[in-house]
């Protein structure tokens, strides 16, 4: 039986989910950054994954991240699993800019979160509403 680590509850929203991954919003207003959790029980690496399950997670990575990196005018998309402190697989997914706080440095360690108000977490997801369509199930909420 899947369940998400209590970190990332802890430090994201859920927004929903595609076939194989939930979608997450780390709860960070500094940067858009997305994590993506496939939805498979005691996984921590990528070859942990069966061919299909990691095809299925290649998709979706790539989907979300062209549609975000043109949504919110990327200069750069950082794609990545690292898992040194959250051990279950995940895909981080994160819209770069040059004029964000911490570029070029990583986005983790040097910036406290600041996390979304409500004003800004509703508007954040009408417009994810306009982009995220192909395969994607909106959570409630």
């Amino acid at each position: 039986m899947f369940v998400l680590d209590s970190r990332l509850q802890q430090d994201t929203l859920l927004l929903g989910d595609y076939p194989l991954c939930s979608l997450l919003l780390m709860n960070d207003v500094q940067y858009p950054w997305f994590i993506l959790v496939p939805r498979r029980e005691a996984v921590s690496e990528l070859f942990q994954l069966d061919a299909v399950d990691q095809l299925q997670l290649w998709q979706e990575t790539n989907s979300l991240a062209e549609v975000l990196k043109d949504c919110f005018a990327a200069d750069k998309m950082n794609v990545a699993t690292l898992g040194n402190v959250v051990s279950q697989l995940h895909m981080h997914v994160i819209v770069r800019r040059r004029n964000d706080v911490a570029w070029p440095a990583p986005v983790w360690g040097k910036y406290p979160a600041q996390p979304y108000s409500a004003e800004q977490l509703v508007a954040l997801k009408a417009r994810l509403r306009l982009i995220l369509t192909e395969g994607f199930c909106f959570a409630e909420g």
